[in-house]
């Protein structure tokens, strides 16, 4: 809108005449429709009547310049940034916290289409390597993050905690983790996970304690404020938690699901109705004729093409805070069956010939 505007209103009766706030005269906008309207009457009117206001309001207008770039400068619109420079530091910064928020691989500052994505969106910009996203990027931001949650940790004068052994399906070691989770002041619920380190050797519950209690002591958590350590059910890890000194439950979910797995599977019918299934769906699976075939029986039946799942190793997933959460495989305790491997013995289920729809 018009900065003239400031010193005239549209008159009610008629919207093609404009009123002068100072002198309350009608001065016309210039036609009868608003296709038409202009405020050229309305600045000549100004300009005539006021001259004060028109000087005033011709302070206000920035005379438009077109500024022809030079040699030099075009040239430094084609420079790539300087690493150091504001805007590619917090390009590399965003692209780390879009590596670690959606567990991107770091090769995807190698890949070609990211990389074209990225001179489509500046041209400027220089891909950071790999190796710079792996040694500064990343433990910068890992940084950032830790100092924020030490903040957010100080003063809370209770933290609940989630603990577990688990082992990598495309790594061969052991991790131990520690998720934290409290009420803030605003009596909101938060929840961090402060470790998921490397566990190396015997599982003993004098090693999970001494790890556990580096843990705390990393994160300045006094055992007082400790409520309670939500754990699964294995023996090292309840003597561990005693040693402690501190509360600490077994995880519900776990519980159920060792209660489901051994009530199903102690069935005979069970049993032999997965291992009928699997034989099924390892037909299908292993003839892509005979899968063929299956697909188009489901269009001529019109039930909508859906796709067999093979048999699978399970072990239950909880999402609230507080459960005892677990990737796919795992081992470490030993109540159900040795020190080494105890998960996969205790938590396995079957799912066999699921049909799900295909995507």
């Amino acid at each position: 809108m018009s900065a003239v505007w400031k010193y005239f209103k549209v008159c009610e009766e008629n919207d093609a005449v404009a009123n002068c706030q100072i002198c309350k005269v009608g001065i016309s906008r210039g036609g009868k429709d608003k296709a038409s309207f202009n405020t050229t009457n309305l600045i000549r009117h100004l300009k005539n009547k006021h001259p004060a206001e028109h000087a005033e309001f011709m302070q206000t207008i920035k005379p438009k310049t077109s500024h022809q770039l030079t040699v030099v400068e075009a040239f430094k619109r084609k420079e790539k940034l300087p690493h150091d420079s504001e805007k590619s530091r917090k390009l590399t910064q965003k692209i780390a916290e879009m590596i670690a928020m959606s567990d991107q691989p770091l090769s995807l500052v190698d890949d070609p289409g990211f990389r074209m994505l990225m001179e489509y969106m500046e041209p400027r910009y220089e891909m950071p390597s790999r190796r710079h996203m792996t040694e500064k990027a990343l433990p910068a931001l890992q940084k950032k993050i830790i100092d924020k949650l030490i903040v957010l940790l100080k003063d809370v004068p209770d933290v609940a905690f989630t603990t577990d052994i688990w082992s990598s399906s495309v790594c061969p070691m052991s991790l131990l983790s520690l998720t934290a989770q409290w009420i803030n002041s605003s009596f909101v619920l938060c929840r961090a996970t402060l470790h998921a380190h490397e566990f190396r050797g015997s599982h003993t519950a004098e090693r999970i304690q001494q790890e556990i209690e580096k843990m705390l002591n990393n994160w300045g958590i006094e055992k007082k404020r400790v409520h309670v350590i939500l754990r699964d059910n294995a023996a090292n890890m309840k003597r561990a938690m005693l040693d402690m000194g501190v509360q600490s439950l077994g995880c519900v979910a776990h519980t159920l699901q060792l209660v489901v797995h051994e009530g199903l599977l102690s069935q005979r019918s069970v049993t032999d109705t997965l291992a009928n299934a699997r034989k099924i769906v390892g037909h299908f699976k292993h003839s892509p004729l005979a899968y063929s075939r299956l697909e188009d029986i489901q269009v001529d039946l019109n039930t909508g093409v859906k796709r067999l799942q093979q048999d699978v190793q399970f072990l239950h997933q909880v999402s609230p805070p507080g459960a005892c959460q677990r990737p796919p495989h795992r081992g470490g305790s030993k109540e159900d069956g040795g020190e080494e491997g105890h998960h996969q013995q205790r938590a396995r289920g079957s799912r066999a010939s699921e049909q799900v729809p295909t995507s």
